[in-house]
């Protein structure tokens, strides 16, 4: 479920229609650049059979602190309606079945970041999410299954390179996740370590005035103790974007891994609205369980309370 919520929230809706590369201008260590600022952010994953998946986030962005240090902190809260999808569980026997459930996640996330000297910049993130799922089975309703985490710390780092024409911009960020995961059924209770180790690097280049050509590359590895899973999977981030009407305007593409993408952005005084439609998000990292062909809008409104000063 985070796939649909948390893990976008973290890139930003920018990034996101700009092929998710989040080492790039969605990394934790510009959050700077973003001070005086409030925003809301709602999002919606919908698949074609129905199963429906949304959030809704609310966060602010301090002034200026020491050394140009800002701190950004968002509250973050998904739910789903009734899941249709097929799966399995210990308490149900060995063979997949199919079944219907609901999950809710909530989360808060702090960013840091400052910029250093000599065009470097650098952030932290530190999060506090859990999760839950409940789960019935459709040939028997009696099979019950429900999961949930527990936290455990978590967080992750960025950094950037900026030329002083802004024409080059090269980062990198990495993000550790874990959490102490339960699920209870017909077997008993069950507990394991659920952790991923998320790496992005990239580059971001300017070819015309407004315009900005994005590469990079996300190498995700993944444990569960419950699951038995150990995988580990790479794959490129795409983007193109173009600002127009002096940077109050900007239309863009791209491919977050295997998810293609657009979105624009829209400002007005002190108003600023992003945008972003994904095609079958995160397919790469959830497969088919929840349905085969999804449709994703995101969209985050900011508000720069500094222009009111």
């Amino acid at each position: 479920m985070r796939e649909f919520a948390s893990g976008q929230i973290k890139k930003g809706v920018r990034s996101i229609g700009f092929g998710g590369d989040g080492a790039t201008w969605g990394n934790y260590a510009l959050v700077w650049k973003d001070h005086d600022s409030a925003l809301v952010d709602a999002g919606d994953t919908g698949y074609a059979n129905g199963n429906d998946f949304h959030f809704s986030a609310a966060g602010a962005t301090s002034p200026l602190l020491w050394h140009d240090l800002t701190i950004y902190v968002v509250a973050l809260k998904q739910d789903s309606n009734d899941i249709h999808f097929f799966t399995d569980t210990p308490g149900w026997g060995s063979a997949r079945t199919w079944a219907t459930g609901q999950g809710s996640n909530q989360a808060f996330f702090t960013k840091m970041a400052m910029p250093l000297g000599n065009g470097f910049s650098a952030g932290l993130l530190l999060s506090h999410e859990v999760s839950q799922f409940y789960a019935q089975s459709e040939s028997d309703p009696t099979k019950t299954a429900h999961y949930q985490t527990a936290w455990r710390p978590s967080g992750g780092y960025g950094v950037v390179w900026q030329d002083p024409e802004s024409s080059w911009l090269v980062g990198f960020r990495g993000l550790l996740n874990r959490d102490q995961e339960r699920r209870t059924d017909a077997s008993g209770t069950a507990e394991g370590i659920a952790q991923s180790s998320e790496y992005r690097i990239g580059t971001s280049f300017a070819p015309w005035e407004g315009a900005l050509v994005d590469v990079g590359r996300t190498r995700l590895h993944r444990q569960n103790v419950l699951s038995q899973i150990n995988t580990t999977y790479e794959a490129p981030n795409l983007g193109f974007e173009q600002n127009f009407n002096a940077n109050r305007m900007a239309v863009r593409f791209g491919l977050d891994e295997s998810s293609p993408g657009a979105g624009f952005t829209a400002k007005y005084e002190a108003f600023k609205l992003d945008v972003a439609y994904i095609h079958n998000l995160a397919r790469e990292r959830v497969g088919d369980l929840f349905g085969t062909n999804s449709q994703s809008l995101i969209l985050t409104l900011t508000y720069d309370y500094s222009m009111q000063h």
